[in-house]
């Protein structure tokens, strides 16, 4: 079993900055894919980036330019660095790993969320 924890978010004013971090521990043996989904009020939870085992990243296009997502592999952690954020960025935001065990198996987890609130 391979679990996930997040952490770092909060409330921020408009134009701030926030930093997201997602640790993965447990039964793993690689880590493909690390990624985050945020999920709003009344919407359905929505993709915002990805980065790939070789550091290739991916973002959705109204965060692109703002939010920096990285990786520790040494760490198995994933990281979300928000900038000018904005209160259409509110939302909980949820981690997901794509982890391979020793046995081969593939398994997709995903974080508790971490509430990202924007307000002045």
């Amino acid at each position: 079993q391979v679990q996930l924890v997040e952490s770092g978010g909060g409330l921020v004013q408009p134009g701030g900055s926030l930093r997201l971090s997602c640790a993965a521990s447990g039964n793993i043996f690689r880590i493909g894919d690390m990624g985050w989904f945020r999920q709003a009020p009344g919407k359905q939870r929505t993709w915002v980036a990805t980065v790939g085992r070789d550091g290739t990243m991916s973002y959705l296009a109204s965060v692109k330019g703002r939010f920096t997502i990285s990786r520790d592999n040494a760490k198995n952690t994933v990281y979300l660095q928000m900038s000018s954020l904005e209160p259409e960025d509110a939302a909980v935001y949820y981690c997901t790993m794509r982890v391979a065990a020793i046995s081969g198996i593939t398994t997709d987890y995903w974080g508790q969320g971490t509430q990202v609130t924007v307000s002045s």
